[in-house]
């Protein structure tokens, strides 16, 4: 299964490949990284339906936010899952994200035992 991370601090590479070190090992999940939501849109566009299932994105990043991101994949490839992350647990973040179509959404520091498990359901439901 191949997932796209979104986020603008470069430094989320190294953590997610470590926290998902043995996934990936065993090709259970292939990553993608985009440190813009214009990247990011980029790298899904650049087939006509791509193979990514889920995008994991930070909400506030310059340029396009992560909302804004979140709108236009659920309008361009329905079938994708997106689940937010914010620094800012507020509750209207949470409320318009899961709005316009989020899958979930988390805050920093990511848990990532509940991701795993939130990809873990998507793996099931393929």
């Amino acid at each position: 299964m191949k997932i796209l991370i979104v986020d603008d601090e470069q430094d989320v590479e190294t953590l997610f490949l470590q926290k998902f070190r043995k996934e990936i090992k065993s090709k259970v999940l292939e990553v993608m990284f985009a440190f813009s939501g214009e990247e990011a849109l980029r790298l899904l566009g650049e087939e006509d339906s791509p193979e990514v299932v889920y995008v994991f994105s930070d909400i506030n990043m310059p340029g396009m936010t992560g909302l804004e991101l979140l709108e236009k994949i659920k309008s361009r490839f329905s079938n994708i899952q997106v689940s937010m992350i914010s620094a800012y647990g507020d509750r209207d973040n949470y409320e318009k994200a899961i709005k316009s179509g989020a899958k979930g959404f988390f805050s920093k520091p990511v848990d990532f035992e509940s991701l795993k498990q939130e990809i873990a359901e998507l793996l099931t439901n393929k």
